[in-house]
C-alpha cells in the first residue's frame, strides 16, 4: 500500500513540475514549486516508513522548513521587484488579461 502511495506522489510531483515549467504566471510557478516541495516531504516520509528508517522523518521536517522559507523569500522578492519596476507590472498584467 505504501508503494502505491509513493507512486501516486511521484505522479503528482511530475504534474507539479509541468505546471512550474509552463506557468503562465509567476504565482502559478511559485505555487507549483511549493507543491513540489511538499510532495517531496511526503515522499521522504513514505520512503522512511517503507524502509523502516524513522530517522528520515527529521530530514523531511527540515526540508519542509527550508521549502516554506524558500517560497516566502521568492514571493517577497517578486513583490519587491514589482514595487521597484511598476512599468513591468503593468505590462505583465496586460499580458495575463489577454490570455
Amino acid at each position: 500500500m505504501l508503494l502505491v502511495a509513493a507512486i501516486a506522489i511521484l505522479v503528482t510531483m511530475a504534474l507539479a513540475l509541468a505546471r512550474a515549467l509552463l506557468g503562465p504566471s509567476v504565482y502559478d510557478r511559485v505555487l507549483a514549486v511549493n507543491m513540489f516541495g511538499t510532495k517531496t516531504v511526503l515522499l521522504i516520509a513514505v520512503m522512511a516508513f517503507i524502509m523502516g528508517r524513522t530517522d528520515f522523518l527529521d530530514l523531511a521536517l527540515a526540508y519542509a522548513l527550508i521549502n516554506f522559507i524558500g517560497v516566502l523569500a521568492v514571493l517577497w522578492f517578486v513583490q519587491e521587484s514589482r514595487k521597484r519596476h511598476p512599468s513591468v507590472n503593468a505590462q505583465t498584467s496586460t499580458e495575463s488579461n489577454t490570455e
